[in-house]
């Protein structure tokens, strides 16, 4: 019965100190943050702080936050991909394993990809339906949601 009681306060123990050191993170980076839309939550980063002012120098500043280029549109898609995301940026800067200048995985390009397509279909309806179209919009627009 004794040892019983010593691990249940054991694992008491260690779920505090696990919550307690999960808290005390999700403040310290402004976890809170990343639940909104404000870009300045991207700049919580200091990596990112070039990134930042080049998207408030460009021309979709004034009508693109970061989430409405970078993470699917859909409520479901969103959050999952902020998820996914913030996990793999936080393991990421922890450990500083990325490279510098950061880039877009795969994954994202593709996203990214879509999301120009969606914003300005009315625009690029006939490039699209291209067969042999192969070129992300960005290659040639790169300093559009991102100037200069």
């Amino acid at each position: 019965m004794r040892a019983w009681l010593w691990l249940k306060i054991a694992v008491f123990g260690a779920l505090a100190i696990a919550m307690g050191i999960g808290l005390f993170t999700l403040i310290y980076a402004r976890g809170g943050s990343y639940l909104s839309d404000d870009p300045k939550a991207c700049v919580n980063c200091h990596i990112m702080n070039d990134v930042y002012n080049s998207w408030s120098r460009s021309s979709h500043q004034a009508v693109a936050t970061c989430n409405a280029c970078h993470v699917p549109h859909d409520l479901v898609g969103k959050w999952l991909s902020k998820a996914r995301n913030g996990f793999h940026h936080s393991v990421a800067f922890t450990l500083q394993n990325f490279p510098e200048p950061i880039r877009l995985t795969e994954a994202n390009r593709q996203l990214l990809q879509l999301n120009c397509i969606e914003c300005h279909q009315t625009i690029v309806s006939e490039i699209v339906h291209e067969a042999n179209f192969d070129r992300a919009c960005f290659e040639c627009h790169r300093g559009v949601g991102h100037g200069p």
